[in-house]
């Protein structure tokens, strides 16, 4: 087991922090005593004490000032993954890294926590019980997963002891919690809209959710157990809720608890999964003189309808992890702080 040891410069900055995991992250670290700089495009809250610097990623003398004096950074910024925009994340994901890498060297910060993605080793296929060593996806699904590949490998291979920068990455699935512009609300939106009656496969493909507190928590460990000896250095650990679910009844529990039906009728996988190709590449070669955005993209299909659930051994051998929120308790505290999506709210 780990012994959690806390930096002795509390000083920290987070890259993303006006985001849905950043400001969960934000608001942890305040509270556990550390002094939080932001750094993002916008500020979207306020806390005693907290320091906000606005600005482009990609900017490094921007980025510079939210750095000074951190000794620890945490790196949280990306677009939306239902974004298509492949410029976007191609200068979120990779060129912003590459600044982040650059300015931590500048301004002598020693620690830098990357949130990367389960994702980056999925190809569409079963993945069960999946392990940090699998091989990095060789066909992405999507621009987001192929830019998170990149973005991943520049921070692990930046790790370098002699230069006093150590790097680890953390790799959260199905990230989901209270104020969480994503999951929830699209998939209510598209309840709301008539399209959530469909079970995509047989139904019994296991997945991983992870509340939104336990991945901050791995984060933390993670840069509380980041020193020059450490195990961890220039390596990626699955963080996840460790209860593998079946993504239907996930969803199920969610729509039913806000007073949505639970999609009831099945459709084979490979049919949707070949309509949504279908589709994606029709928007492709339309997006010239036609704007539409399909509901169903190959990604989501592949998500909804095959196993991808990870092992977290590693997390709980190297860093002490264990989850400190139930799925269960996790999904009732995202369902209440969401009254306003509730049926004829």
């Amino acid at each position: 087991m780990a012994t959690r040891v806390r930096p002795s410069n509390k000083r920290c900055a987070v890259i993303g922090g006006s985001g849905f995991l950043g400001r969960h992250l934000v608001e942890t670290l305040v509270d556990r005593g550390y002094s939080v700089s932001v750094f993002d495009i916008r500020q979207s809250y306020e806390l005693p004490g907290l320091t906000f610097h606005l600005g482009d990623l990609c900017d490094e003398q921007a980025l510079l000032p939210a750095l000074k004096n951190a000794s620890l950074v945490f790196h949280c910024a990306s677009p939306a993954p239902a974004s298509d925009d492949r410029e976007l994340f191609e200068r979120v994901n990779i060129q912003g890294t590459r600044t982040v890498i650059q300015a931590c060297l500048e301004a002598g910060v020693q620690k830098l926590v990357l949130t990367s993605s389960a994702s980056v080793v999925f190809e569409g296929k079963d993945i069960k019980n999946g392990q940090e060593d699998l091989p990095y996806a060789r066909k992405p699904i999507d621009y987001y997963t192929e830019t998170k590949i990149k973005q991943e490998k520049l921070v692990l291979q930046a790790c370098d002891r002699e230069k006093d920068f150590l790097t680890v990455a953390i790799r959260p699935h199905g990230i989901f919690g209270p104020r969480d512009p994503q999951l929830v609300p699209i998939l209510v939106d598209t309840a709301r809209r008539g399209k959530m009656k469909f079970i995509i496969g047989d139904g019994t493909n296991l997945v991983d959710f992870t509340f939104v507190e336990n991945v901050v928590h791995g984060h933390i460990l993670a840069a509380e157990n980041l020193r020059p000896n450490s195990p961890i250095c220039g390596k990626p650990y699955h963080i996840t809720n460790d209860e593998p679910v079946r993504f239907w009844d996930f969803m199920s529990e969610v729509l039913v608890a806000l007073g949505y039906a639970a999609p009831r009728f099945h459709l084979p996988y490979i049919l949707v999964y070949g309509l949504a190709l279908l589709l994606w590449l029709l928007s492709m070669i339309l997006r010239p003189v036609l704007s539409f955005k399909p509901t169903f993209t190959p990604m989501r299909v592949a998500l909804a309808g095959t196993h991808h659930y990870y092992s977290c051994d590693r997390a709980k051998q190297d860093l002490g992890y264990k989850p400190v929120v139930s799925l269960k308790e996790g999904i009732q505290r995202t369902v209440q702080s969401y009254p306003h999506l509730r049926k004829g709210a």
